[in-house]
């Protein structure tokens, strides 16, 4: 099993984050590029060498980037935003020998006549042709819809550069899906994924009341790691599962557990 975190869990600077996550073990980092000193617009070409020097340095690879800007593809007066940027951090992603581009793409609408709906499928195409010609891909976090109904937007689209990131704890916190389940729908899909942990307020999600899901430390939470992490195996992923810890007060103490709670069930499942 190939474990990964995001660097940017440890909420250090991302150089010292960097070394963080050599330190405790993991073979792969996926930092956001975003913001900060990874934003494409702050690294030049000598900065991306120095950079990808540095990490191999250490013994890491790039496991992907986070290019998540918080805008999604739906809204018509960002879009274009959106998807100019999105391109920058395709073309740091070349430079820095990365294959895989992560995001989240807004929520998948059920009615496929909706402004939402319509807006993604116009715009989607255009970055994902972009990355496929660069030999990368854009891959949209689980969560916010069933798989189901994710898995329909990208069979709709048909696009060879536009992937999924997998994030078990979304689909269990925020759409009351089943991990290992959703696995299996989006299997075809599937390039990265994110080991997090979660549990829906049942109370608050029946009333929609926001924020309806709380995160917690891996094995903590209700995804089934067993459970997923077979399916996982079953569907043929051997990619990293990338840790990622967005709240609690000892980040770094979480990590550690996580890759430990990770590489003894990767043994155990032979995985």
């Amino acid at each position: 099993m190939k474990i990964g975190v995001i660097p940017d869990s440890f909420r250090l600077p991302i150089r010292e984050a960097i070394k963080k996550a050599s330190d405790i073990g993991v073979k792969g980092i996926q930092p956001y590029a975003t913001h900060g000193d990874l934003d494409p617009k702050n690294l030049s070409a000598t900065g991306r060498k120095d950079l990808k020097h540095y990490v191999e340095g250490l013994g890491l690879r790039f496991s992907a980037l986070v290019g998540d800007f918080g805008k999604g593809f739906t809204h018509p007066e960002t879009v274009e935003w959106v998807i100019g940027r999105t391109k920058e951090v395709v073309d740091l992603a070349v430079d820095l020998g990365v294959t895989v581009v992560t995001t989240h793409i807004g929520t998948v609408p059920e009615d496929e006549t909706v402004t939402a709906w319509k807006m993604m499928a116009q715009a989607l195409p255009e970055v994902g042709t972009y990355a496929a010609d660069k030999a990368i891909v854009l891959a949209t976090e689980t969560g916010p819809e069933p798989a189901t109904l994710l898995k329909k937007l990208l069979d709709a689209i048909g696009n060879p550069g536009l992937k999924v990131n997998f994030d078990p704890a979304n689909l269990v916190m925020v759409s009351a899906d089943n991990a290992a389940a959703a696995a299996r729908v989006l299997a075809p899909y599937i390039v990265h994924t994110h080991a997090k942990d979660g549990r829906m307020v049942r109370e608050k999600f029946e009333k929609k009341e926001a924020p309806w899901w709380r995160e917690l430390p891996l094995g903590e939470g209700d995804v089934n790691f067993p459970e997923y992490l077979t399916a996982m195996k079953e569907i043929g992923y051997r990619g990293f599962f990338t840790i990622e810890r967005e709240v609690g007060d000892h980040p770094a103490d979480d990590i550690k557990k996580a890759v430990e709670f990770l590489a003894d069930l990767g043994r155990r499942l032979n995985y």
